[in-house]
């Protein structure tokens, strides 16, 4: 049945030149990645080796994430601010793990001017003469500036916790990009916070994991697994990193979300200090996380199909699109009325709606464009409809049709949007735990990964040269350390050694 619906899919979009027709996922994974984020008029690459253009349709999926993740910062008691995009280099060094982890991706600023070339007409130039006094770092990540910032802005216990937002643009000269995966720049947020105890930093960054958590199953409808990344895969300068985790259609892993804690490895290198309630100078204890455009890959290849993008309700920024079907202006005209009646309807009930009254256009062209680009809802109208005084609605997700009442339409929509919404997790959540797999030996580890990829849980002697050497023999890295208490202990697969728990494997994005 799949496959007479993709030919039909193709057949519409070959009958009405829309140029629209995708690679399928089992023939080419990553070319039909890049056919839905371009095809569906999401993003495209732009004149900049590695940057990205978002388009229309994809940014106002972005701002549906956007949104939904600031209520749940500043519910939890967060603000927003901004830092600038240049770091002194000097104080990018300061942290040294930090400017060794991301050295090999900055962009850097050495002048401040160009001048005309008298050679070349029309020719610009760097001016020799505008050379800056000390180089400037296009943030990679903001920790050295806004730490440098902090030492300004605390000086005693009242002055803390600091619990800040940014959102903002990061530019990390990658060698290798695709589009929403990684990009020389990007968008995302990032929170850094500064707290006058240890336990306070830790609880926060843990509480950050568990935002994110809620925001990829609440929203993203991406079951997701919580835990900490090993020494060897944890952010730079920091003292523990923990994550979350998700599984895509292809059988790897995609880091979603990381909460750093810092520990005072910042705090020392920028010289911020408080004094205590016993009037004792500290070290403030700090935090910072993160989630970027790449969630927006993830939406695509956790809930899309060979026809196109499945998008989650909940960050869909049109519920529901009406789809006149007519032969004449006057039919058209009869339908309007109806379709302009409903469409404020399903608005006031919360709902986007979009009208497509466009009769340049097939209806056929129609149903394949928001096919494509993921719309939770199809309604079509057509004469027979207004005679019966009911509508073809369709849900994206499982294609299924149903007739419904025009005066039911609010409350039955609205409740198919949580069923889709429903819907779209559980079959995530179905495939995960289909691709989730226990090993006791490297051979079945090796297997395991080769014939059916997923997550894979094995024990890890601890040590970073084991991590390493399975990297470099399987591509698989070591995804998340599990949270959970009551693990059972074992033997490493790979050198044999004492385990104290399992560990998550897996290839990954």
């Amino acid at each position: 049945m799949a496959r007479l619906r993709q030919a039909a899919n193709r057949y519409i979009c070959k009958k009405f030149d829309m140029g629209k027709e995708i690679t399928e996922r089992s023939a080419d994974y990553s070319q039909w990645y890049i056919d839905l984020v371009k095809k569906a008029d999401l993003a495209e690459n732009s004149d900049v080796r590695g940057c990205m253009i978002i388009k229309p349709y994809g940014f106002s999926i972005w701002e549906k994430i956007q949104q939904a993740l600031d209520k749940m910062f500043k519910d939890t008691g967060h603000v927003n601010a901004y830092f600038p995009l240049f770091v002194p280099k000097s104080l990018f060094e300061a942290e040294e793990k930090n400017a060794e982890g991301f050295a090999k991706e900055c962009a850097i600023v050495t002048h401040y001017r160009l001048k005309a070339d008298a050679a070349n007409k029309g020719k610009l130039i760097v001016d020799p003469e505008a050379k800056l006094e000390e180089e400037l770092v296009v943030r990679p990540t903001s920790e050295a500036i806004i730490w440098s910032t902090y030492k300004k802005w605390v000086q005693s216990y009242r002055d803390l916790p600091l619990l800040i937002n940014q959102w903002a643009n990061v530019v990390r000269w990658e060698m290798r990009t695709r589009l929403f995966l990684r990009t020389s720049e990007f968008l995302w947020q990032e929170g850094h916070t500064a707290h006058a105890t240890r336990e306070e930093a830790e609880k926060e960054a843990l509480l950050m994991m568990n935002v994110y958590a809620e925001f990829a199953e609440k929203f993203m409808a991406l079951p997701v697994l919580r835990g900490k990344k090993s020494d060897g895969e944890k952010f730079p300068g920091a003292a523990d990193t923990y994550c979350i985790e998700a599984l895509m259609q292809d059988g790897k892993a995609l880091q979603a979300g990381t909460s750093h804690f810092l520990g005072q490895n910042f705090a020392k290198a920028f010289d911020v200090q408080f004094t205590n309630k016993e009037g004792k100078l500290e070290f403030v204890w700090g935090t910072s996380w993160g989630v970027s455009t790449r969630l927006m890959g993830a939406l695509i290849m956790a809930h899309g199909d060979d026809d196109g993008l499945i998008i989650p309700p909940r960050l869909a920024s049109i519920h529901a699109v009406i789809i006149p079907i007519f032969k004449n202006e006057d039919e058209l005209k009869r339908i309007s009325e109806k379709a302009e009646a409903l469409k404020k309807n399903l608005q006031q009930a919360g709902l986007t709606v979009k009208y497509d009254a466009r009769d340049t256009h097939k209806p056929g062209f129609k149903f394949a464009e928001y096919e494509l680009k993921g719309i939770p809802v199809r309604i079509a109208i057509g004469p027979r409809d207004l005679e019966n005084g009911t509508m073809e609605v369709a849900r994206r997700d499982t294609k299924v049709k149903q007739a419904m009442k025009f005066e039911d339409a609010a409350k039955n929509i609205q409740e198919l949007l949580e069923e889709i919404q429903a819907n779209l997790f559980e079959r995530a959540l179905k495939y995960r735990e289909e691709h989730t797999t226990i090993v006791n030996s490297y051979d079945e580890f090796k297997k395991t990964l080769d014939e059916k990829g997923g997550f894979v849980l094995a024990h890890w002697d601890g040590s970073s040269e084991t991590e390493t050497k399975v990297k470099e023999e399987t591509k698989a890295t070591i995804r998340c350390i599990p949270l959970e208490e009551n693990q059972e202990s074992g033997a490493c697969i790979f050198t044999g050694k004492p385990s104290s728990q399992r560990v998550v494997f897996a290839r990954a994005y």
